[in-house]
């Protein structure tokens, strides 16, 4: 169900950021890599390294759950496979709301992680990215299946070999939305 998809989602990804907050900062969203390096917050060399990293583990875990699996069937319906029905949207419609879901979150996370706010190194941080996650695949998942993550939204379809020509809305979607939070947080919430 997707609200069980949804709770899942952001708990899980709160979890994972928190789990991987002290080796990478909790970045495993290359949009949020990008992000963060418009932001002066990484460094260019660390921010390809995060992408190539969270790229290579997102093909080895989505190879793992394809070995597991029984897959002679595969739809673009599986869970986990991003696309949008035509009849219901058009490409500028999925990839607008793509870019606005990885634009709340990056958001989110910028608002986090601001030096201003005396609570930044709190447990707070991977629960109120969690939170805006979950509120995303909420409204998102009956879409888009909510990727607003390039590794979630692409490498899943190109293991099972069901990407279309949709691929491009999950790969640059949430990058544009990710590059637009930065210049939106810093004028107008920072």
């Amino acid at each position: 169900s997707s609200g069980i998809n949804a709770e899942y989602g952001g708990l899980g990804i709160g979890t994972i950021v928190h789990i991987c907050s002290t080796a990478s900062g909790g970045n495993v969203n290359p949009a949020v890599s990008i992000a963060l390096l418009l932001d002066a917050r990484i460094s260019v060399i660390r921010a390809l390294l995060y992408i190539i990293f969270q790229f290579a583990g997102g093909f080895a875990g989505a190879g793992v759950l394809y070995g597991l699996g029984n897959h002679q069937n595969i739809t673009v319906d599986i869970a986990g496979a991003n696309s949008y029905d035509p009849d219901m949207l058009n490409g500028a419609q999925a990839f607008f709301l793509e870019a606005f879901g990885t634009m709340f979150l990056v958001l989110t996370i910028l608002a986090s992680i601001q030096e201003k706010r005396k609570d930044t190194k709190s447990y707070m941080t991977p629960l109120a990215i969690g939170i805006s996650i979950l509120i995303m695949h909420i409204f998102l998942i009956p879409y888009t299946n909510c990727a607003i993550n390039p590794v979630r939204g692409t490498v899943w379809n190109i293991i099972t070999g069901i990407a279309t020509d949709q691929f491009w809305v999950f790969l640059f979607g949430p990058i544009v939305g990710g590059i637009v939070a930065v210049p939106m947080f810093n004028i107008i919430f920072a």
